[in-house]
């Protein structure tokens, strides 16, 4: 192990959603300190691509299906023989005025951002229990923390406040039995969704008004939080939620 404690050499690592964008960077640094990275996904050529990048294995993912999170773990532990770390980065987000969220919307938010974050804390969470360590790092956001605007997200902000507390949930119960659960926050990031945001200019003059350092992240600014409270640097650290969000809430 590096003297920081930051090396996760030997180490098998699951990031759901890992086939593109922000999933993508996160199982690059993984990669980087030394982690085998389990790329989860649910579009095939996205998420083998990845997996080819990472010299890591690729596991179809639906993480709103409990059946096919099982399948994974079990997939994963007969290949590699155990889960050290989970990285529950799988997200969805609509901009739909209140009023108007049909209900199947407002359901598939919460199926992907909370329910798919809760089966694979579970599942995941069983292996690393009967292993007796293990790290759980959850993305959230700090839309689980503000009520963003100008653009309407009430789904997503509810999803990903409950993320938090469910991190805080989990951090408690499994403490003693050697699992850290932990959650990154990052403000606006440089996406394929942000940038569509991005361009328009009533959204975007006020996102960057409201970040003080008066930019986006880039993906490749999240993911080293994501490092840290994965490895051993991080080994009192549990049921924390690590804004990165370039001081958009000191405000």
């Amino acid at each position: 192990m590096e003297a920081n404690g930051h090396s996760l050499q030997d180490k098998v690592a699951v990031v759901t959603g890992g086939g593109q964008s922000l999933g993508l960077e996160i199982g690059r640094a993984l990669k980087a300190a030394g982690a085998k990275v389990v790329v989860g996904e649910i579009n095939a050529e996205t998420g083998e691509q990845a997996a080819e990048e990472l010299g890591g294995d690729f596991v179809q993912l639906d993480v709103t299906d409990p059946e096919s999170v099982k399948n994974m773990v079990s997939t994963v532990l007969d290949r590699l023989g155990h889960i050290d770390v989970l990285v529950n980065n799988a997200g969805v987000v609509h901009n739909i005025p209140s009023e108007e969220v049909p209900d199947d919307e407002w359901r598939k938010v919460m199926s992907v951002n909370l329910d798919g974050v809760f089966y694979c804390c579970r599942e995941v969470g069983k292996a690393m229990l009967e292993n007796g360590s293990g790290a759980i790092v959850n993305i959230a956001s700090m839309s689980g923390v503000i009520s963003n605007h100008p653009q309407p997200q009430s789904a997503y902000n509810s999803s990903k406040a409950a993320v938090i507390m469910l991190t805080k949930s989990l951090a408690g119960e499994w403490a003693q039995r050697g699992v850290r659960v932990n959650a990154v926050s990052p403000g606006y990031i440089r996406t394929p969704l942000t940038e569509l945001g991005m361009s328009k200019e009533e959204w975007s003059s006020v996102w960057l008004e409201s970040t003080p350092l008066g930019r986006l992240a880039e993906p490749n600014e999240i993911a080293p939080a994501v490092v840290f409270l994965a490895s051993d640097a991080a080994s009192y650290t549990t049921g924390t939620n690590f804004l990165v969000d370039g001081g958009y809430t000191s405000w």
